[in-house]
């Protein structure tokens, strides 16, 4: 019995004990979900609320055979950060200056005496010499920087002066005035803007003036990217490409405040074609970040939700600056990805999660052919030099210093961009090491001149003309005139145009058709089509063979201009043979030769071949032609038109010259007169003669004649054609073919 009582004493304080147990859970379960049930879901959600943006690879630029021309690699960084310096706590901190505002100025002089130790140099942008006694280098810096400084000035309140390249010394806010406790206002000098910096970066008294003088210039570039009107963007590296010895250095050597990182940067595979390909560097304006933000902007203000498609750029982001790099961004850039971060209460990283993965950019195959590219470029400077061998006298050979040329090569079919080249030129690979000394040669090696060169075309318009008067029913192919080779405006003895046999030997041509003036040249026969047709009919067909047109290359070009007469005045007799007040460039010289030998029809030149994806597994896009004018030209006229251009390498001026050609082809010379100085050389011509693959022009300033570029274009044609194109060789009689 006593048992029994015992048991159920035992058994009630265990019930008793489980229900406090349940008691306490529930409680427990009800703080948990009922009364902080919010604040614990709002902590969950906040932790995988944290996105980054994730970097992709630009797209390499290839020729049309798939060479690479423009790639990417991986290099490391270094850069510093000042809140990531550690105070160190045996400093006293002097007058106005904070432990952290000292400790951030010994660990940069750490830094910089071991970056000086390993060679490299770093970007300081401050005005000032590097040595006692100070004084201003504003005339030295660049432009860029002398804005920079500027800004910096008046974000600080030292100085309201516009800084130009002649500013001597920039005159003192009125809050310095007071400061400095002057009577009036006065220049700051470069002493007292030390004295400044120093002050307002905390530099430590102990340091010597040269090492105040090496930490402020960092620390200047660094508060520069923190403005919020300021040039200043790109991001501040002190090191770029530094060796895996420096990184175990500074991992080794505790050096607080330094970050190593690395990022992508272009490669350039060849040193030729660099007008064509461009460069890439930081956005350079808001003007500039506007324009390329311009699709995301009026998605976003379409009200577009997904907006992923569209690139959001920021001021401190690497585009495509020229040449294809710009032409190209949108296809070059791919698409960054975002990555959500979760993150325990610790600031510990539980989990990642890519919500939108990151796309490389596309391949963008060219239509050039790279190694007909470099030969291209090889025979412009061979015939540049050699009319620089040319000049006949000290005065000219100074003149010729600045002289250069160009080429352009288009495919007859579709006008497909087969090489541009420029002389002088420079090499992408070397653009940073050669910058600042090409950037002062008065030959202008960064004027990319096949397209932004233009030029007076001479006779090389007369093909043009001939075409504009047969078509326009002013001759026939038939029609003969009595070329005496001085031609005078009717009605107006005293406005004359001689032709060059006329001016050399007072000769004449005699009685000659279309073809055998372009032969020859007559200036005397195209003098009289001009007139007959008169400057709007010359315009009309000049603008429908795309001269003083928009070729449709995808790179800037310069547009060039037709003639167009004063008041009371008519040019067009000498608009007619090439001359009077029009300008083209050589790749519209070219085109304008393969418009002529497609029947009429002006389709885009273009660079861009197609583009494909990063991986190779799709095309993204394949250029098809856009046809921008048509014009019609009877199969009779192109034929005596390409007969008086194919008689002239076969039995007339230039038969010497075309002898070594291993194509048929047709051609025309021309040189224009510039003010007293020797002429342009200018010349177009089309190969094979009879089915026409390619047109090619080039031009050489002060060239003197277009027949001294025969022998440039009979070299461009032989690299292009070779000797194996049955049918088109040209074999002397009596030799077997090859």
């Amino acid at each position: 019995m006593e048992y029994e009582k015992h048991f159920f004493r035992r058994s009630s304080l265990l019930v008793i004990f489980y229900l406090c147990c349940m008691i306490f859970f529930v409680c427990i379960l009800y703080d948990a979900q009922i009364v902080h049930g919010a604040d614990y879901l709002s902590e969950s959600t906040t932790q995988v609320t944290t996105t980054q943006a994730v970097k992709t690879f630009r797209g390499p630029i290839t020729d049309r055979n798939g060479k690479v021309l423009v790639s990417n690699r991986q290099i490391y960084t270094v850069t510093f950060d000042p809140e990531l310096v550690e105070d160190d706590p045996s400093i006293t901190p002097g007058e106005g200056n904070t432990v952290h505002s000292e400790s951030v100025a010994q660990a940069m002089l750490r830094l910089l005496r071991l970056l000086q130790e390993q060679g490299i140099a770093w970007e300081d942008g401050l005005p000032v010499s590097q040595n006692m006694p100070w004084s201003y280098t504003i005339q030295d810096v660049t432009g860029t920087q002398r804005v920079r400084f500027q800004n910096f000035l008046r974000d600080r309140d030292w100085s309201p002066t516009e800084i130009t390249a002649d500013t001597k010394m920039p005159l003192m806010s009125g809050t310095l005035v007071r400061e400095f406790a002057l009577s009036a206002s006065s220049a700051l000098s470069a002493d007292q803007l030390m004295e400044l910096l120093r002050k307002d970066f905390g530099i430590p008294q102990s340091f010597t003036p040269q090492e105040a003088r090496l930490v402020l210039g960092v620390l200047y570039e660094l508060r520069l990217r923190t403005l919020e009107h300021n040039a200043a963007t790109v991001p501040y590296f002190l090191a770029e490409d530094v060796s895996v010895e420096l990184i175990s250095l500074l991992n080794d050597g505790g050096f607080s405040g330094a970050v190593v990182d690395s990022k992508a940067v272009r490669q350039y595979h060849t040193d030729y074609a660099a007008h064509i390909l461009g460069r890439i560097g930081a956005i350079p304006d808001r003007e500039t970040l506007d324009a390329l933000n311009e699709p995301y902007n009026t998605a976003k203000e379409a009200g577009e939700e997904d907006l992923s498609a569209y690139h959001h750029y920021q001021l401190n982001e690497q585009v495509g600056r020229d040449g294809a790099e710009l032409a190209f961004e949108s296809w070059l850039r791919g698409r960054e990805g975002t990555r959500a971060i979760t993150t325990d209460q610790n600031g510990k990283i539980t989990s990642e999660l890519y919500t939108i993965d990151p796309q490389p950019g596309g391949t963008v195959a060219l239509t050039i052919d790279i190694d007909f590219q470099a030969k291209v470029e090889a025979a412009l400077a061979s015939g540049v030099e050699t009319a620089k061998a040319g000049a006949r006298n000290d005065e000219e050979r100074e003149r010729m210093k600045t002289i250069g040329g160009a080429a352009a090569v288009v495919s007859v079919k579709d006008s497909e961009i087969l090489a541009l080249a420029t002389y002088p030129t420079y090499s992408q690979r070397t653009y940073q090491e050669d910058l600042e000394t090409l950037s002062q040669d008065p030959a202008a090696p960064y004027t990319n001149r096949a397209v932004n060169g233009a030029y007076t075309p001479g006779s090389t318009f007369k093909p043009m003309t001939a075409v504009a008067a047969l078509e326009s029913g002013v001759i026939d192919t038939k029609t003969k005139i009595n070329a005496t080779g001085h031609w005078t405006y009717p009605g107006d003895p005293n406005s004359y145009a001689n032709c060059w046999l006329y001016n050399s030997s007072r000769g004449r041509h005699g009685r000659i058709n279309v073809s055998e003036a372009i032969t020859v040249s007559c200036n005397f026969f195209f003098a009289e089509m001009g007139y007959q047709l008169g400057l709007d009919r010359l315009n009309e067909y000049a603008a429908a063979f795309g001269l003083g047109e928009h070729t449709g290359i995808e790179i800037s070009e310069r547009v060039g201009s037709r003639h167009e007469n004063a008041p009371g005045e008519d040019q067009s007799p000498w608009a007619g043979f090439g001359q009077a007040q029009q300008l083209y460039t050589p790749l519209q010289l070219a085109n304008y030769i393969a418009v002529l030998l497609r029947g009429g029809q002006r389709v885009d030149a273009h660079l861009l071949r197609d583009v494909t994806s990063y991986d190779g597994s799709s095309v993204l896009y394949t250029h098809q032609p856009e046809v921008l004018s048509e014009i019609s030209i009877s199969e009779e006229t192109l034929a005596a038109v390409k007969k008086g251009m194919g008689d002239l390498v076969t039995k007339g001026s230039l038969a010497g010259e075309f002898k070594d050609c291993i194509v048929t082809a047709g051609a025309k010379t021309g040189s224009a007169q510039v003010g007293d100085v020797v002429a342009n050389g200018v010349f177009v011509c089309f190969a094979p003669f009879e089915e026409p693959e390619i047109a090619v022009a080039v031009v050489i300033e002060q060239g003197r004649s277009g027949a001294a570029l025969a022998s440039t274009a009979v070299q461009i044609l032989n690299d292009y054609f070779s000797p194996d194109d049955i049918g088109y060789a040209v074999v002397p009689e009596g030799e077997l073919l090859p």
